[in-house]
C-alpha cells in the first residue's frame, strides 16, 4: 500500500498527523499523549485506567476522566475529516480504528518483518524505506514515563533494523557508501561487537585493512577495560579473516547448523499440586493466546514474590498442551534467584536451540546470531515458550519467537511494560481471596484438619495475607508435625516481630525474607531507602505527596523512585496516586529500615510525615470552618511539603482519601510522645469529623489529646480535650460521664480565660440537656453562651448561641422570642457568610415552624437547610434534617413520604454508627411495627 495517502500519522519523530498534505491539529501535549497511546496500539482497546496512567503517570488531576473524555471529544473533532479512522467506545475502553499502513510506526514494523524474510536483493529496499520513516525520537516532543519506555524501546528495534540492513548492504557490495554511517554508529555504540564487525569488514573492503585492525584493536581493549571480557567468537572471526587479507570475509549469520536429533521438546515441568482459584487469571491468558495477532502471542504475568506466578503459568501451559503439539520450551532465568546470578539470554539461548536438535557445536557464539538460528527453528511451528523469572525485558527479548503461531508465557517480579510496546499483554496478579487461600490450605492439610480448627485457620490465613507461598509454608511447617494443632501455628504467626521467620521452611525457595531480599537487592540506594521508610509510615496506604516529605525529596522524583518500586512489585498503586505494601512485604520493609538507617534517620523521616499531615489538615480545617480560633504550629521540618487545599470540596476529599492515615499518624505521634503534634492533629480533625458524624473517631482522637495535655500540663489542651470528649460521650448516651468532662472543660477554660472554648462547651451543654428533655436546663446554657459570645465580640459566635437560644424557645413553645432570635441568628451568620451556621439556623427555623404547626414552611426550611448540608458535604447534621423532614411530612398526612426521609436518615445513621438513632427511626417504619404506611 502507498504511504502517500490521504491520511497519515507520524510517531516516529515529532507528532503529527496530515490529510491530503495538510497538517491536522493535534491540540496541546496532553491531548497528543492520548492519541499516541491510541495509535501505538491502533485498532486494540486501551482502557480507561491505562489511559489515565499513561498521559498523567500516577499524578492525575481531579476529575482526571471527565479531563480526558474532553481530550477524546477533541481529537473525534480533529481526526473527523479523515476517511476510516474513528475513535470508539470498546468494553471498558477506547479504540483508535485506522488502517495501520497509514501510521509510520506500525509501516515499519511491517516493513521490518518483511525484509527479515526477503531474499537480500528485496530486503534492501524494504529496509531503506522502513529506517527512512524515522524523522528523530519517537514523540520526541513528549513527555511521560510510559512513552519514555517506549520510545527507548523503538529505539532499541530501530537499531536492530538499521544492522540488519548493514549486513544486508555490506552482503549485496555497498561497502563504500557504508563507511561513515557504520563510523558514526561505532562511536555511538564502542561496545557493540555486531556494529564493530560490519564497520571492519566496511574499512577492509574498501583498502584500509590497517584501520580495521586498529578498530578490532580498540574494541578488544575497551571490552577488556569496561566489562573484563575479550571479543566474541564472531568478532574474532572477522579480525583473523581481515590480518589474513581475506576479501571474503563472511557477513552476518552462519550457514546451516547441524542438526544432531531434530525432535519435539517437551520441556515443561510438573504441573503445580496444589493450585486452586484464579479463574479469572487462567481466563485472561487464555484470552490473550486466542487473540489473533500478526505477531507472537505474549503474555507477562507479574506480581510479587510468592504471590503465584510460576504455578498460574504451569496451570494453565498444562492446561492447554494439545494446542502446542510441536513442543514447550521452559527456562528459569533466575531473574531473582537468591543462590545466584541471572541468566543470561546467551546461555538460554544455547539451552533452547539444543533443546531444539541443533549439535552443541554448531551453536553461535554471538547472541544475534543465536537468536535468528533460534527464531529460524521455530517459525511456523505451534509451540510455547515459557521464560520463567525473567529480570527485564532485555533479558527476554532475544528469546522471543518471530512467528505468530508461537505464545510465549513470561513471569517477573519486574512489571515488563517495554514488552506491552510491542503488544504483549501484562497480566499483574493480586493476592488470593480469603477462600482460595483456604482451598489452598485445604489442599495441603486436607479438608478435615482445616474445617476442624476454623479460628485457627481465619487467624492464619490472615497473618499469611493472601500470599500464596506463605500459605504454603505455614502448610507445609504445620504437616512436619501432624499432631500439633493448627493453632500452635496460628500463635507463632500472630507475633509481627518473629512473622517472617515463623514463615521459613528452611530453604532458599522456601523462606519469605530470603525470596524478598532477591527483589530488594535489585535496587538502587534511593529506591531502597524509600522501601524501608514506607514499611515505617503508618496507615494503610500512603499517597503521592505523603511519600515526597517522608523522603525529603520532590515529588516528581518521589514518582519515579515509586515506579521502580511498582515495577520491582515491592509497592502497588491501586489507585492513581496511591501505594501500599502488602502486610508481609511491610515487615520485611521494617527490618530493612532498621538494618540500613539510622534510628534518627528514620525518626527525621516520620517527624516530616506527622509534620506533612499536620501541615496540611490544619489549614484545611481552617477552610471547613474559618470562624473558629486559630492554634499556633511549629514550622514543618525541612523537606516537609504540605499540600494546599484552599477549596472546601478539595479539603473534604482529601480528609475522605487520607483519614485512615490521619488516624495512625497521630498514634504514631503518640508512641514517639510527639506532645504537640498529637493534640494539634486532634483538632484539625475536628471540622472533618462532625461533618461525617465521625463520633467513634472522634473520641478516640480527642482521648490520645488529653493524654497529651496531661504529659504537656497544659491547661488549654486540656481543657479542649474533656470538651471533645464530653460532647461525644453525651452524643452515644453516656450522660453522665459527658458532663463531668464538659464541667472539667468550663473549669480549665475559665482559669486560662478562653472565651471560645467556654462558649463551645455552654453549646455542647446546650444539647445535652436538650436531648435528654431538660429544656430549661438548656436555654440556661444557650444564655450563658450569648452573654459570652458578646462580650468577646464576635458577630458569628453571636449568631450561633443567638441560634441555640432560639432553638431552645421553640422547645418550650416560646415561639415569638425563639423566632426573633433564630431570625436575628441568621442575618448575622449570611452577613459574615458563615454557611454552616446558615444551615444550623435553618434547620432551626423550620423546627419552629413545625413546632408551631406551621408544617409547610417549616418543609421550606428544612429543604434550605437540607441544601446547604449538602453543598457543605455535612453528613452528621443531614442525617437530623431528613429525620425532621420525615416528622413534618407524617403531621401533613404523608406517611408515605415521611418513610422515604426516614429511610434516607437511618443510611446516614448507620454510615456514621449512630446504632441508637438508627434503631430508634427504624422503630417508627411500618415494616416494623411503626405507625406508618405507604
Amino acid at each position: 500500500m502507498d504511504w502517500r495517502r490521504p491520511v497519515r500519522f507520524r510517531l516516529l519523530g515529532d507528532v503529527e498527523a496530515y490529510v491530503d498534505g495538510e497538517p491536522v491539529d493535534l491540540g496541546h501535549a496532553r491531548q497528543r499523549c492520548v492519541l499516541v497511546t491510541l495509535l501505538v496500539a491502533a485498532n486494540r482497546s486501551v482502557s480507561v485506567d491505562q489511559l489515565v496512567d499513561r498521559v498523567w503517570s500516577g499524578n492525575p488531576p481531579n476529575r482526571a476522566r471527565d479531563v480526558l473524555y474532553s481530550y477524546l471529544s477533541r481529537l473525534r473533532a480533529a481526526l473527523a475529516g479523515m476517511p476510516d479512522v474513528a475513535i470508539v467506545r470498546r468494553g471498558s475502553g477506547y479504540v483508535l480504528l485506522v488502517d495501520e499502513a497509514t501510521v509510520d510506526l506500525h509501516r515499519f514494523r511491517r516493513l521490518v518483518a518483511r525484509a527479515r524474510t526477503a531474499d537480500d536483493e528485496a530486503a534492501l529496499p524494504l529496509y531503506e524505506e522502513a529506517l527512512g520513516l524515522w524523522h528523530g525520537e519517537a514523540f520526541a516532543e513528549l513527555e511521560t514515563p510510559w512513552l519514555t519506555a517506549t520510545r527507548l524501546a523503538l529505539a532499541a528495534e530501530r537499531f536492530a533494523a538499521e544492522l540488519d540492513h548493514a549486513d544486508v548492504a555490506l552482503r549485496r557490495g555497498r561497502h563504500a557508501e557504508l563507511v561513515t554511517e557504520l563510523s558514526v554508529r561505532a562511536g555511538r555504540h564502542p561496545l557493540d561487537e555486531r556494529v564493530a564487525g560490519q564497520l571492519m569488514l566496511a574499512l577492509h573492503r574498501n583498502g584500509r585493512q590497517a584501520d580495521a585492525l586498529r578498530h578490532y584493536r580498540d574494541i578488544q581493549a575497551r571490552l577488556a577495560d569496561q566489562l573484563g571480557s575479550d571479543p566474541g567468537t564472531a568478532l574474532k572471526a572477522v579480525y583473523l579473516r581481515v590480518l589474513t587479507a581475506d576479501a571474503a570475509v563472511p557477513v552476518g549469520p552462519p550457514g546451516e547448523p547441524v542438526m544432531v536429533r531434530p525432535h519435539t521438546p517437551r520441556q515443561l515441568p510438573a504441573a503445580p499440586r496444589s493450585f486452586t482459584g484464579r479463574a479469572d487469571e487462567l481466563a485472561a491468558l487464555t484470552k490473550a493466546v486466542d487473540e489473533p495477532a500478526a505477531t507472537v502471542a505474549v503474555s507477562a504475568v507479574g506480581g510479587i514474590a510468592g504471590i503465584g506466578k510460576t504455578s498460574l503459568v504451569l496451570r494453565w501451559a498444562h492446561e492447554h498442551i494439545d494446542r502446542f503439539p510441536d513442543g514447550q520450551m521452559f527456562v528459569n532465568l533466575r531473574g531473582f534467584d537468591p543462590a545466584g546470578p541471572p541468566m543470561s539470554p546467551a546461555t538460554a539461548l544455547r539451552g533452547f536451540l539444543v533443546g531444539l536438535g541443533v549439535g552443541a557445536e554448531s551453536v553461535p557464539d554471538d547472541v544475534a546470531a543465536q537468536a535468528a538460528l533460534y527464531r529460524t527453528l521455530v517459525a511456523d511451528k505451534r509451540m510455547l515458550v515459557v521464560l520463567d523469572n525473567a529480570r527485564d525485558t532485555s533479558q527476554v527479548t532475544p528469546l522471543l519467537p518471530g512467528s505468530a503461531t508461537c505464545a510465549v508465557l513470561i513471569t517477573s517480579r519486574h512489571r515488563l511494560a517495554g514488552l506491552a510496546v510491542t503488544g504483549a499483554r501484562l497480566l499483574d496478579l493480586d493476592v488470593l481471596t480469603d477462600a482460595e487461600g483456604r482451598g489452598l490450605l485445604s489442599a495441603r492439610l486436607g479438608h478435615e484438619t482445616v474445617a476442624a480448627e476454623p479460628e485457627a485457620v481465619a487467624d492464619l490465613l490472615r497473618c499469611c495475607a493472601g500470599l500464596p507461598l506463605a500459605i504454603s509454608i505455614a502448610a507445609a511447617r504445620s504437616a512436619a508435625h501432624p499432631d500439633f494443632p493448627l493453632a500452635t501455628m496460628a500463635d507463632e504467626l500472630r507475633d509481627t516481630a518473629t512473622r517472617l521467620d515463623a514463615l521459613d521452611a528452611d530453604e532458599l525457595t522456601a523462606n519469605l525474607r530470603a525470596v524478598f531480599a532477591s527483589s530488594y537487592e535489585a535496587l538502587d540506594d534511593e529506591a531502597a531507602m524509600l522501601f524501608g521508610l514506607l514499611g515505617l509510615a503508618p496507615g494503610p496506604d500512603i499517597g503521592l505527596p505523603a511519600v515526597a516529605s517522608l523522603a525529603a525529596v520532590p515529588s516528581s522524583r518521589a514518582r519515579v523512585l515509586l515506579h521502580w518500586l511498582e515495577t520491582a512489585h515491592l509497592v502497588q498503586q491501586y489507585e492513581p496516586g496511591r501505594y501500599r505494601l502488602h502486610d508481609l512485604v511491610r515487615l520485611y520493609a521494617i527490618e530493612q529500615a532498621s538494618h540500613d538507617q539510622s534510628a534518627d534517620r528514620r525518626a527525621e523521616a516520620l517527624h516530616r510525615l506527622v509534620d506533612f499531615y499536620l501541615h496540611t489538615a490544619y489549614p484545611a480545617d481552617r477552610v471547613l470552618y474559618p470562624h473558629r480560633p486559630t492554634i499556633e504550629l511549629e514550622r514543618p521540618t525541612p523537606g516537609c511539603v504540605p499540600v494546599p487545599l484552599p477549596d472546601p470540596d478539595e479539603a473534604m476529599a482529601w480528609f475522605d482519601a487520607e483519614h485512615p492515615c490521619l488516624l495512625a499518624t497521630q498514634q504514631l505521634a503518640a508512641q514517639q510522645e510527639w506532645h504537640r503534634e498529637v493534640w494539634q492533629l486532634a483538632w484539625s480533625l475536628s471540622a472533618y469529623h462532625r461533618r461525617r458524624g465521625r463520633l467513634r473517631d472522634d473520641s478516640v482522637v480527642a482521648r490520645l489529646a488529653l493524654a497529651a495535655g496531661e504529659q504537656l500540663n497544659d491547661p488549654a489542651v486540656l481543657a479542649q480535650a474533656h470538651k471533645r470528649i464530653g460532647g461525644r460521650l453525651f452524643r452515644a448516651g453516656e450522660h453522665d460521664e459527658a458532663l463531668e468532662h464538659l464541667h472539667q472543660a468550663l473549669t480549665y477554660l475559665a482559669a486560662v480565660g478562653d472565651l471560645a472554648g467556654q462558649i463551645d462547651t455552654h453549646q455542647a451543654l446546650t444539647a445535652l440537656w436538650s436531648t435528654i428533655g431538660e429544656a430549661e436546663k438548656a436555654l440556661a446554657n444557650a444564655q450563658d453562651a450569648l452573654r459570652l459570645a458578646r462580650t468577646a465580640g464576635n458577630p458569628v459566635w453571636e449568631a450561633d448561641a443567638l441560634n441555640a437560644v432560639g432553638f431552645c424557645e421553640a422547645e418550650l413553645d416560646r415561639f415569638p422570642a425563639a423566632r426573633q432570635h433564630c431570625e436575628q441568628a441568621l442575618r448575622l451568620q449570611r452577613a459574615h457568610h458563615n454557611g454552616e451556621g446558615e444551615a444550623e439556623t435553618l434547620d432551626s427555623l423550620g423546627y419552629l415552624d413545625h413546632r408551631s404547626g406551621r408544617h409547610t414552611s417549616a418543609l421550606d426550611y428544612y429543604q434550605q437547610a437540607l441544601d446547604a448540608y449538602e453543598r457543605l458535604n455535612f453528613d452528621y447534621q443531614k442525617a437530623d434534617t431528613l429525620e425532621r423532614i420525615g416528622d413534618t411530612y407524617l403531621a401533613l398526612g404523608e406517611p408515605g413520604r415521611a418513610d422515604d426521609m426516614w429511610r434516607q436518615a437511618i443510611r446516614l445513621y448507620e454510615a456514621q454508627r449512630r446504632t441508637a438513632e438508627a434503631d430508634r427511626l427504624r422503630q417508627q417504619l411500618p415494616a416494623n411495627g411503626g405507625t406508618t404506611g405507604a
